[in-house]
C-alpha cells in the first residue's frame, strides 16, 4: 500500500484534534451516510442535523422510507428547501427497495445510478460506508485545492474540475479514505473558509500558492454569474362559511414541486390586484363569486439561488366552495398546516396564528 502524501499526513494530524462529532458518523451504515449527504447538500450542518434526526426516527431503514407516502416525506422535509432533494431521496429509496432488495448498493457505479446522487455523493458514500478510495470533491474541497495549488482558472469550467478531481484522486492515495475525505471537507468548512480564512495559522501556510502569492481572495474563481429573476406571487386564500379553503398540489416542474400552496395569480409586479381581476379569476377557475375581500397588509420575501420571490395573501370570502378538480383540493382551513407547504406560506400562517392569539 502506498504511503500517504505529505498533504494527507498533515491534514489527518490536524483533524485528530478537531474532528466534529456528528450523529451520522457513529457507524458506517450506508443508508445513514447517504441520508446525511443528501440532507447536507447546500445546507449548513446546524440546520440539517435536526432534519437528519427526524428522518432516522421516522424511517429507520431505507425500505421504511421507500414505503412512505410522498406527502409524508415532503412534510418531514418542509423548511429545508431545495425540495427536489426530497423527491430524489424518495425515488432513490424505492430503487434500492425494488432493484437491490432493500440493501444499499456497494458498487460505486450502482451508487452513482441512484437518482439525486452525483459523483461527490457517490464518493462520500463509497468512502465513508465502505472504505473505498474515492475522493470527494465538493465546494469545500475545490476551495482548499484550488488555493493550495494556486489554480486561477475558473473552477466552474469542465477542464478545471477535471484537473481538481485528478489532484484529489492522487492526494487520497495511501490514506484512510473515510478519514481523509472527512478531514478535507472539515478543513474547508472551518479553516479554509470562503471569507476570512485562517491563513496565518494554516498548516499549509508555507506551501499554499494562493497565500504566498496574495491570491486567497481571488481563488476559487468562477466565470459564470448567477442570473436571478424576480417573481410576484399573489395568493388567494379562499374560504367559505363552512370552514373550508382551497389548496393546490404543485405538479409542474417549477419551484416547490409536490408541495401545496393556495391558488395563485403570478404577476409582473407587486402592485395589488383589483377586485375585478380577482373576480374574473375566481369565476373562470372555480365558478365562484366574491362575498368579501381583504387586501394584504404585508409582502413576504423569500430568496432562492436563482429567484427572489415576493408573496402577498388576499383573504377572499365566498358563499360555498364547489367541487374541485386536480390539482386543487378542498380542505378544512385548520388542516392546511398538516400539508407540506413552502416557506412563504408557513411564514404567513405563523403571522396569522400570532394575530389570532392576541
Amino acid at each position: 500500500m502506498p504511503k500517504p502524501s505529505e498533504f494527507a499526513e498533515k491534514l489527518l494530524r490536524w483533524h485528530q484534534d478537531v474532528d466534529r462529532r456528528l450523529p451520522w458518523k457513529e457507524d458506517r451504515d450506508p443508508y445513514k451516510t447517504w441520508l446525511s449527504e443528501i440532507i447536507m447538500q447546500q445546507t449548513r450542518v446546524a440546520q440539517g442535523t435536526p432534519y437528519y434526526l427526524k428522518f432516522v426516527a421516522a424511517y429507520s431503514t431505507i425500505t421504511d422510507l421507500a414505503n412512505a407516502p410522498e406527502d409524508d416525506v415532503m412534510k418531514l422535509w418542509q423548511g429545508l428547501g431545495y425540495y427536489s432533494r426530497a423527491r430524489n431521496l424518495h425515488h432513490a429509496a424505492k430503487t434500492v427497495r425494488d432493484d437491490f432488495g432493500g440493501l444499499f448498493p456497494t458498487d460505486y457505479k450502482d451508487i452513482l445510478s441512484l437518482k439525486g446522487v452525483g459523483k461527490y455523493t457517490a464518493a462520500a458514500i463509497a468512502s465513508f460506508a465502505y472504505g473505498k478510495e474515492y475522493a470527494v470533491v465538493d465546494g469545500n474541497v475545490i476551495r482548499v485545492l484550488s488555493r493550495y495549488f494556486g489554480i486561477t482558472d475558473a473552477v466552474d469550467h469542465s477542464a478545471t474540475l477535471k484537473l481538481l478531481n485528478e489532484k484529489a484522486a492522487k492526494l487520497i492515495k495511501g490514506a484512510d479514505p473515510a478519514a481523509y475525505n472527512q478531514a478535507i471537507m472539515d478543513f474547508g468548512a472551518t479553516y479554509c473558509t470562503p471569507k476570512s480564512p485562517s491563513c496565518t495559522s494554516c498548516i499549509y501556510a508555507d506551501v499554499c500558492k494562493a497565500h504566498n502569492n496574495d491570491l486567497v481572495s481571488e481563488i476559487p474563481f468562477k466565470a459564470k454569474k448567477i442570473k436571478k429573476r424576480t417573481r410576484h406571487l399573489h395568493y388567494l386564500i379562499i374560504t367559505d362559511g363552512l370552514g373550508n379553503t382551497i389548496i393546490r398540489h404543485r405538479q409542474e416542474k417549477d419551484i416547490w414541486q409536490s408541495l401545496y400552496d393556495y391558488p395563485c395569480m403570478e404577476m409582473e409586479s407587486d402592485k395589488q390586484l383589483d377586485q375585478e381581476s380577482i373576480g374574473v379569476y375566481l369565476l373562470s377557475n372555480f365558478g365562484l363569486e366574491i362575498s368579501d375581500l381583504k387586501y394584504p397588509t404585508k409582502a413576504y420575501k423569500h430568496i432562492l439561488t436563482h429567484q427572489t420571490l415576493f408573496g402577498q395573501f388576499y383573504q377572499v370570502q365566498v358563499k360555498k366552495i364547489l367541487e374541485l378538480s386536480k390539482p386543487y383540493l378542498q380542505v378544512k382551513t385548520k388542516e392546511v398546516e398538516s400539508y407540506a407547504l413552502p416557506v412563504l406560506l408557513t411564514n404567513h400562517l405563523k403571522d396569522e396564528n400570532e394575530l389570532t392569539l392576541l
